[in-house]
């Protein structure tokens, strides 16, 4: 019986305070060009859902694009870093530099280097996903069992025989965790990242709208592309928790639940 409540009860959460929402404005009267009704929010995304959701799809594709840049980069950095010390001494400043820099500073200079808004809000999104895949993934290969380890080197594996059977094993759970952290923050990139940008026209994503609706003081239309936004990370978390539940579930503690 708790667990049914237990997965109600998010739902049951956002529905009170929606419903108090729409409440509170209805009772208030509060113009809907200061705050919306959820009602008419869900009302102007219908009225505009095609532009929307062509906007929601540019924005979608950059997110999993950057996603999937730096999985490979930082997969493969961390596994370098991991059997060689001195390639981790030498090339973790820059990966230290990339993430302590507020990407919101650099956008500008990337605009100009590559002259291409779609480039710029690529590369920003794919900088501020990289750090967590890499720093998640070294820290999980540098967690295995120091007795393994010693077991593969008195049967002289090689490295990439400790790699594939001791390393990847040991980080697959820290990779999954640095996976789920990532989605959400190659989202908020591409998002401030256009917003840095200036991007406009039609093949933009959800900040143009976001932007475009805030200037012309169209707030239904602004809350709609936010509520788009939101809904897209929240799919991203579940998206990459569920893989996480399924690749994990059966063996890890982490996300095998409580134990009978």
């Amino acid at each position: 019986m708790r667990e049914p409540m237990r997965r109600a009860a998010p739902v049951v959460a956002v529905l009170v305070f929606l419903l108090g929402w729409e409440g509170l404005v209805r009772a208030y009267e509060v113009p809907h060009y200061l705050l919306p009704a959820p009602s008419l929010v869900l009302a102007t995304l219908w009225a505009n859902f095609g532009s929307l959701m062509q906007s929601w799809w540019v924005t979608v594709s950059i997110t999993f694009a950057a996603l999937a840049l730096a999985v490979l980069g930082g997969v493969l950095l961390a596994s370098l870093f991991a059997l060689s010390r001195w390639v981790e001494w030498s090339l973790t400043p820059f990966a230290v530099v990339l993430q302590v820099t507020p990407i919101i500073a650099i956008a500008p200079l990337i605009m100009i280097l590559t002259d291409s808004a779609l480039a710029t809000v690529l590369i920003c999104a794919w900088i501020v996903a990289f750090f967590p895949i890499l720093a998640n993934t070294v820290t999980g290969l540098r967690s295995a069992d120091a007795n393994l380890r010693d077991l593969f080197q008195l049967y002289r594996a090689s490295r990439w025989q400790l790699l594939r059977h001791l390393l990847i094993p040991s980080a697959l759970p820290y990779f999954l965790t640095g996976l789920k952290i990532a989605g959400g923050l190659s989202l908020i990139g591409a998002v401030v990242a256009e917003f840095t940008a200036g991007a406009a026209g039609r093949d933009t994503g959800l900040a143009s709208r976001i932007l475009e609706a805030a200037f012309r003081t169209e707030i239904p239309k602004m809350f709609a592309a936010l509520l788009l936004v939101s809904l897209t990370g929240v799919a991203i978390y579940l998206l990459f928790a569920g893989l996480a539940r399924l690749v994990l579930g059966r063996w890890h503690d982490s996300e095998a639940g409580p134990r009978r």
